[in-house]
């Protein structure tokens, strides 16, 4: 593996630190400037460090699942970009893979520093215990998220029957920059991240100092999802229904249309509104960017993928609108500021909930769960509840609004992924671009994307062997 903490931004104090194993004698040269962590506020302010720590960037995933719309000219620059925009299962995407590290090594930018919490932070001064320990387990709940991100896009999907045989990525519990790593099993690395929520759970408090750190609520969303990627159906709805208890709001979205009806219906008006989605968003358990760090626009949608959405969807109404600049027809985004596409909210929560009571046969528990969202996003004149025969059924419709609630996320890329798996719910998505037809099969090797070759050739101090053929 490439030296993670070269590759990515990282301040000069954390730069430091991590060699405080091998390079103690240099820690007492503090370049002008710069400051070397002692304190416990020293520690804390490491984890809002939004731009290192705190993004969840899943570019091709997005591309793969053809809900974004791409324009012509990244198309033709990437070839990365083309192959999974439009499902060329004959190109080999590893020798291409560097021109989007970022998925990769992101995240361990992100483990990097929660290694160095758990590490550094015992010796911290001015600090109480409790502060501490705190700290620790909210760095232990950023690994966690990290990891799931990793796994869901460089490994391919969570099977009981083979996840002990089949390897996942580096585990690397170390902020030493020559720290020794393993490419643990699928089995191993889940195993991790639910040791990492369970350890952290007994510390964490109900309420955090920003949305940027983790508190119970987003502790026990995150043990809920991992749950449900596993297939623990009776254990995640256990997890989910803690977190509902630290908060269940959701946010009223045909309110919102409402507030904004003028703007949002002026013809050729495209901005429109501010983002509810941002760090005080009421849903949020924990906020995390997606691929941007900074206020701006959510990404356009393909026309094909509007009538995916419910007939009256007033979220969809409220941020997205059909345009036609030069040869291109999308929906453009008319909200502007920030989007938490990262991070855990009750929406997610709710949805795994209505699921995990499918999947045990409570079907009118899981659609009264699901119209719980449901009412709080279809207009008025537009909603009736649903209801379910069976849990395939049930399932079926808690996934549609499920997609079109966490579009563009990692949860929506793993819950595919995994459904592919059973021949109930595995699906052939399928286009046509330019009056060519074209179709992505469920069990298609796209899904598991291939670890950059950069980390392949430079593995540092462990090996690192490819998941994918192509």
């Amino acid at each position: 593996m490439k030296n993670i903490l070269s590759n990515t931004l990282k301040i000069s104090a954390l730069i430091l630190l991590v060699s405080f194993s091998s390079c103690k004698k240099f820690l007492d040269i503090v370049p002008k400037g710069q400051k070397i962590p002692t304190t416990l506020a020293d520690y804390e302010a490491l984890i809002r460090d939004e731009y290192g720590n705190q993004r969840t960037t899943i570019t091709q995933a997005i591309l793969l699942m053809n809900d974004k719309f791409e324009t012509t000219a990244n198309l033709n620059y990437y070839p990365l970009y083309s192959v999974n925009y439009f499902w060329n299962e004959n190109v080999d995407r590893i020798p291409i893979s560097g021109s989007d590290e970022g998925p990769y090594y992101n995240p361990y930018t992100g483990i990097s520093t929660s290694n160095l919490l758990i590490e550094h932070v015992p010796a911290a001064t001015e600090g109480s215990d409790a502060d501490k320990a705190q700290l620790i387990a909210q760095a232990k709940v950023l690994r966690a998220v990290n990891y799931y991100v990793l796994a869901n896009y460089y490994a391919d999907p969570y099977e009981a029957a083979n996840a002990a045989t089949k390897l996942s990525v580096p585990l690397i519990q170390s902020a030493d920059i020559n720290a020794p790593h393993t490419q643990v099993s699928i089995k191993d690395l889940y195993a991790f991240m639910l040791k990492d929520i369970d350890e952290a759970i007994p510390n964490l408090r109900a309420t955090s100092a920003t949305p940027l750190h983790p508190n119970l609520g987003a502790a026990h969303a995150l043990k809920a999802r991992i749950l449900l990627t596993m297939g623990q159906y009776a254990e995640a709805l256990s997890a989910a229904n803690e977190a509902l208890k630290y908060n269940d709001k959701l946010f009223d979205w045909p309110q919102f249309y409402a507030t904004y009806k003028t703007q949002i219906e002026e013809p050729d008006k495209y901005t429109n509104a501010p983002s509810p989605m941002g760090f005080d968003f009421v849903e949020n358990y924990y906020f995390r960017h997606g691929s941007a760090n900074g206020a701006g626009r959510e990404s356009a949608l393909r026309t094909d993928r509007a009538p995916k959405f419910e007939t009256g969807d007033a979220r969809f109404a409220s941020r997205w609108k059909l345009r036609t600049v030069a040869a291109d027809t999308y929906y453009t985004s008319i909200t502007i500021g920030f989007f938490n596409y990262g991070g855990l909210t009750t929406t997610e929560v709710y949805l795994i909930k209505a699921e995990c009571q499918a999947r045990l046969n409570d079907v009118p528990g899981a659609m009264t769960t699901l119209n719980t969202v449901r009412v709080k996003r279809i207009f008025p004149q537009n909603y009736t509840p649903l209801s379910a025969s069976n849990t395939v059924e049930a399932v079926k419709l808690i996934q549609r609004t499920k997609a079109n609630e966490l579009i563009n996320s990692i949860t929506t890329f793993a819950d595919r992924r995994r459904l592919n798996k059973d021949p109930n719910y595995a699906t052939t998505l399928t286009k046509t671009e330019n009056g060519q037809n074209y179709t992505l099969s469920p069990t298609s090797h796209l899904w598991t994307m291939p670890i950059p070759l950069g980390a392949i050739k430079n593995p540092g101090n462990g090996t690192i062997v490819q998941n994918v053929s192509k």
